[in-house]
């Protein structure tokens, strides 16, 4: 039998279409490869989501919307920009959950950076020296050291930059995952442009954007 003619629950699509917001017949064909499994299936879309939304990324993304979250009794507050291709698209529900998600995860874990390319090299290479040096304290080969560098990068990036944040609200999937997730439904480029955060009393606010912005205003 083919994976096509696999018979799914409609209680199973459905539950796959609240938990990743991809649309009915997405979620079908995931549940009839996975044959019926849930989580297969939901690995399966977020691939599919990761690989729309890298056919698009190119796209201009000149339309979106500002969102604002405020924290802990107004402690905490977070602006965030984020861009798509139209007008319409800024309107609808699912872009507005998604933003409101990014600027509540924003709030929550304050992350530095928007992507790995927009570390500054100052940044970068001070970081590089302190595991370089943590490294050349075990011992180790070099060839050895140079992987535990990659590790430990790995992991800066995941702490400072929000793309490769795991989400607040669901651990298993980056930020860059949640918004290929929305790229994949709507249909158009979906992209993170700058975000602040402010924290009463807190001298060390952040101010984040992407690279290119610095490279238009140039």
């Amino acid at each position: 039998m083919s994976d096509t003619a696999v018979k799914i629950d409609a209680k199973l699509v459905k539950e796959l279409r609240e938990k990743s917001g991809a649309p009915m017949g997405d979620c079908l064909k995931a549940l009839q490869e996975s044959k019926g499994e849930m989580e297969e299936a939901f690995v399966v879309l977020r691939k599919r989501g990761m690989a729309s939304a890298a056919k698009k990324s190119s796209r201009t993304t000149n339309e979106g919307a500002v969102g604002t979250y405020i924290h802990a009794g107004g402690k905490i507050g977070v602006l965030v920009e984020l861009n798509c291709e139209s007008d319409f698209v800024a309107r609808t529900p699912d872009f507005q959950e998604l933003l409101r998600d990014i600027a509540m995860h924003i709030a929550a874990v304050d992350p530095r950076y928007v992507r790995k390319e927009d570390v500054t090299e100052a940044d970068l290479e001070r970081e590089k020296d302190v595991y370089r040096a943590q490294a050349a304290a075990t011992g180790k080969p070099a060839n050895i050291i140079e992987k535990m560098l990659e590790g430990k990068l790995s992991k800066f990036y995941e702490e400072v930059c929000l793309l490769e944040q795991p989400f607040i609200k669901d651990q298993t999937q980056t930020i860059a995952q949640i918004i290929a997730t929305k790229v994949a439904k709507l249909g158009e480029n979906i992209s993170v442009r700058r975000f602040a955060r402010f924290k009463v009393g807190d001298p060390n606010w952040t101010v984040a954007q992407t690279a290119q912005i610095a490279t238009e205003e140039a």
